[in-house]
């Protein structure tokens, strides 16, 4: 649930309050000991069945750059990274997620990090030699949400590809931007990542107060993550960015031309959430992966937070077009520290697409226009097509 109050309208059609009106009435605990220094979100570990099917999707289709090679796994990174990886693909029998892994501002950020989990009676394990190629002392966890977090500092540095224009692409990805994690209790996610130094952005709420969402940052963008309210823990998407909407454009002229536009499960479009420019793929198994460009800086203290009404049309999509069901039911699922894929946990608070679309959901586009009716309620500026 959350504190509606001291929330301004603004001329866009959604809120802005200072700090997330969002209170979890079952809190993680908070601990003692200080939280680690997370500067950003850093690399994800996927687990693939078949690796050579991975490969071709994200090295010849999508560009990204291959660090090392073996038969077992491919170390992979975007257009401007220099640390040694943004994207591990590993061979195993279950499509899942291994890590999602953070980088800290200095090595005594795991001493931290050990502290801060173990005081909330989280499984530890730290490996001086890493737990991947390229990167040194390490630790994961397996946080009060279920999902595996690793934070470490140091890796080895790569060449970043920046100036090699002789290689890029028209769908170049430049560099990783965000996860994103499905979760029952959004609320809880919301402080637990608060603890842990993370800021909130925008999320989405209805009147009663139940938080569907939370985009929330350490570097100065909208996120690093977000928790999406769902079944969970699981993953819901890994995000890379681009420079420019064209380049997006290019990814799907490029899927259509070699046949995988089954591949593209939602867009091209721009988010109202995040104002990003968007595409929303999936690899040979299943994994999301959104590619992503413009949106906002964050970095101020007081940057505004942005609250948008879950029945508004266009906070998933800024020109209002429809979300397909499998964005809202689909996830990855995620690995304990030995490998075996965690529980997932029904989620008891509304669904966001229950709640839109179907008949007992609605959606508007202004507020208060009650021209028509759909599904008998007061159409509200429904869109057409929506109904599909």
């Amino acid at each position: 649930m959350t504190h509606l109050d001291d929330r301004t309208m603004t001329s866009s059609g959604f809120y802005v309050s200072q700090e997330a009106p969002i209170v979890s009435d079952n809190p993680v605990p908070t601990p003692q000991a200080p939280a680690p220094d997370i500067l950003r979100c850093a690399y994800m570990e996927l687990i693939v069945t078949d690796l050579a099917a991975s490969r071709q999707f994200y090295v010849d289709i999508l560009g990204l750059y291959v660090t090392e090679e073996d038969d077992e796994v491919i170390y992979l990174r975007s257009t401007e990274e220099f640390i040694h990886h943004n994207l591990i693909l590993r061979k195993g029998e279950l499509a899942a997620v291994r890590a999602f892994s953070y980088r800290v501002r200095a090595p005594e950020d795991l001493d931290k990090a050990v502290a801060f989990y173990e005081e909330l009676g989280c499984r530890v394990e730290r490996r001086k030699e890493g737990f991947t190629k390229g990167i040194g002392d390490s630790v994961r966890v397996e946080d009060p949400l279920g999902f595996p977090y690793e934070f470490f500092h140091q890796s080895e540095h790569v060449e970043r590809m920046s100036w090699r224009y002789d290689l890029h692409i028209p769908g170049e990805l430049v560099r990783l931007d965000h996860f994103n994690q499905i979760t029952p209790d959004v609320p809880r996610a919301v402080k637990y990542m608060q603890d842990l130094g993370f800021r909130v952005t925008e999320d989405i709420q209805d009147d009663e107060g139940t938080v569907y969402a939370a985009w929330m940052r350490r570097k100065p963008t909208v996120h690093d993550t977000a928790m999406t309210g769902g079944d969970g823990p699981r993953m819901h998407h890994v995000c890379f960015a681009t420079h420019e909407k064209h380049n997006i454009l290019a990814i799907c002229d490029k899927l259509g031309a070699l046949r995988r536009s089954d591949s593209i499960e939602r867009g091209p479009g721009r988010h109202g959430v995040s104002n990003a420019f968007y595409l929303y793929l999936r690899d040979p198994d299943g994994h999301r992966v959104e590619v992503y460009t413009q949106d906002y800086y964050t970095g101020d203290p007081d940057n505004p937070v942005v609250t948008w009404d879950v029945h508004d049309n266009q906070r998933r999509d800024w020109w209002g077009n429809p979300v397909v069901p499998s964005w809202y039911t689909d996830g990855s699922l995620v690995l304990d520290l030995d490998g075996n894929p965690q529980p997932v946990i029904e989620r008891t608070d509304n669904s966001e697409m229950a709640v839109t679309i179907g008949a007992d959901g609605f959606s508007y586009t202004r507020e208060g226009d009650a021209a028509g009716t759909y599904q008998g309620e007061a159409a509200k500026g429904f869109k057409l097509g929506h109904q599909l």
